[in-house]
Order: structure tokens, then sequence, then C-alpha cells
């Protein structure tokens, strides 16, 4: 990790979290080196909860990187240049069930210390490791229009708040 990647504290960074994840995108990615899925995803958030620096991600439990999230401890959500987008694009279109992601569009894949999955291709991750996780309910939405416009098939994410173990930029 330590050739493609340096470590630093969160709080030294300088990105806007709206822009990154709402029109950069990322790429949420679990399991091992051995037996991993990724998939793109533009909603989630970042913050300080529970006294922790934390990362929410949302997941539709028929997406095939939800077994994998499931499965795992940890996760890493891994954000790239704008040239990376076509891997973007591919990522969020194509399932693992049915295709290799990776050999597809050529990410390479890096194993961080602690054996979670990211690219070399990205400019930036995060390493989270799952502390509490619900599926979103349809009755605690105060807003029937939200319900109505995402989830017309009713297959309300799972979402996965993860504490920020691990901070990482490109060298």
């Amino acid at each position: 990790m330590d050739i493609f990647f340096d470590s630093i504290e969160i709080t030294e960074l300088q990105e806007n979290f709206f822009t990154l994840i709402k029109d950069d995108w990322m790429l949420l990615t679990a399991g091992t080196i051995n037996s991993f899925n990724t998939m793109t995803a533009s909603w989630g958030t970042m913050g300080i909860l529970w006294n922790k620096p934390i990362a929410v991600c949302f997941i539709r439990p028929h997406r095939y990187t939800f077994e994998f999230v499931e499965k795992n401890e940890c996760f890493t959500l891994s954000f790239f240049a704008s040239r990376h987008r076509e891997i973007l694009d591919f990522c969020g279109t194509h399932s693992g069930r049915d295709i290799d992601k990776v050999g597809h569009t050529g990410l390479k894949t890096v194993e961080t210390d602690l054996g979670n999955i990211t690219f070399e291709q990205a400019r930036l991750v995060f390493e989270c490791r799952k502390i509490y996780a619900d599926i979103l309910k349809p009755d605690h939405f105060l807003l029937p229009e939200v319900v109505r416009k995402n989830y017309p098939g009713k297959d309300f994410h799972k979402f996965y708040v993860g504490e920020i173990l691990g901070c990482y930029l490109k060298k």
C-alpha cells in the first residue's frame, strides 16, 4: 500500500465531500484479495458519529457487493480522478456476478495493511470498519415522495456506518 498511497489524518483533507460523493462517485469494495466485489456508489455521507470519523454507505440487498459487505468486517471507499470516469460508469452498470469488472476495466488491485481491497488508480481511499447497520424502513420516512421516487420496487437500501480506520492519498 505504501508504494501507491500516503496515509494521512482525515482532518488534513481539503476535499468537498458533497462533490466527492454526488459528482465524483466512488467504488465501494469489500472482501479479500481472493474474493471481493466492487460497485459504484453516489449516495453516502461522512462526518463524526459516536466521537469517531465515519462514512455511511447505502447498498440495495440485490447488489452483488451486498454479499461481500455482509460477510466482511471492513470495506473501502475509493475515489478516482475524472480520467477514470469510464471505470466508474462500467462498475455501476455491470454486476460482478456476470463479469470480471477488474479484468474488463484494467483496475489494479491493492491490498491494504488490514487486508482490504482498493485500486492502484484511486486518488483517495477511506478504509472503514462496520460499526452499525440497518435496513431503511418505509414507515420511518417523513416525506412519502422520497419513497415513491427512490423505491418504487420497495427495494430499500441497507445502510452501513463505518468507522474510518485509514485515509490514503495517491502519492
